[in-house]
């Protein structure tokens, strides 16, 4: 059954410092990414960044001038400015910077994250992403980048909810767990934590039993140790707890359908690229119908 909503006096956040990345090329998703990050600037006071990427190589195009002038990166500063216009429009207080960085696009953005407070990117992309698969940018930045990744699917136009945050018993939970109380209290929305379980098979041993509610009990005692630290530091935000028996992408893609956010950690297993997503972060990213943060853990490879 899910846990009750609890709140506690308001107090001041940390300081945050430090820009929002944004990765643009114009196209739906990267729109729908800068008008994320451009409330999110807001919300927190951080300056937006835009980068867009010029990956010549790609195309097969050199790199040196070309007569007529390079078309990319006349692609690039167009892109640059439609998404300094829609950040402008939609939140303009917020300082605005942008960028335009030779290179590979997963590559450029993921170094990004050394000077970012978090990188927000769309879940496709067209014009200087283009030619690659949905998600292949994002999930490789998202599976590499040392600050929060936040990817935005085309479409979004700002809709509220609770923010929702996977939780579980490893130690790598808790950057999620604190990126998504963060994030909670910026918003002014309840945190719904969600923690999802399933007996283990042993088909070798089909005769072990388990006592279901002892194994539920456990859960609860799991999810309640993982929520008191940052709810101590975070106690004006409402928190709300949820066990769910079943599969945690299938458990956090139900809940996607009424959030504003989902946060969920990466344990950085992996060798290369996306590979260090794992499955449940990787399978939120291709799934949820909400906003999605990445948050690595600081100890990931």
């Amino acid at each position: 059954m899910p846990g009750p909503i609890v709140a506690g006096p308001v107090v001041t956040g940390p300081v945050v410092t430090g820009p929002i990345v944004v990765g643009t090329d114009g196209s739906p998703a990267a729109t729908a990414a800068v008008r994320w990050a451009a409330d999110d600037a807001a919300r927190r006071g951080c300056p937006l960044r835009f980068v867009s990427v010029v990956d010549h190589w790609a195309y097969g195009i050199p790199k040196f001038p070309v007569s007529g002038g390079d078309p990319l990166t006349a692609h690039a500063e167009r892109a640059l400015s439609a998404a300094e216009a829609v950040a402008r429009e939609r939140q303009p207080d917020v300082e605005i910077s942008t960028e335009i960085i030779e290179g590979i696009p997963s590559r450029v953005l993921r170094d990004k994250a050394k000077e970012a407070v978090e990188i927000v990117l769309g879940s496709r992309g067209f014009g200087g992403f283009a030619g690659l698969v949905i998600g292949s940018v994002s999930t490789h930045v998202a599976g590499q980048a040392r600050c929060p990744v936040v990817v935005v699917r085309p479409g979004w136009t700002g809709e509220r909810g609770e923010i929702v945050v996977g939780v579980d018993d490893s130690p790598e939970c808790e950057p999620a767990l604190a990126y998504a109380f963060e994030q909670a209290r910026a918003h002014g929305d309840a945190l719904r934590a969600v923690h999802a379980w399933h007996l283990p098979a042993h088909p070798l041993a089909p005769e072990i039993t388990y006592d279901v509610e002892e194994v539920r009990e456990a859960r609860q005692r799991v999810t309640r140790e993982k929520l008191s630290d940052p709810w101590r530091r975070y106690p004006e935000v409402p928190v709300r707890s949820e066990i769910a028996y079943g599969h945690p992408v299938d458990a956090l893609v139900q809940a996607s359908r009424a959030s504003g956010l989902i946060v969920v950690g990466s344990h950085g297993r992996g060798a290369v690229g996306s590979a260090m997503l794992g499955s449940v972060s990787r399978g939120v990213l291709h799934h949820a119908e909400c906003p999605v943060a990445v948050v690595r853990s600081p100890s990931a490879p």
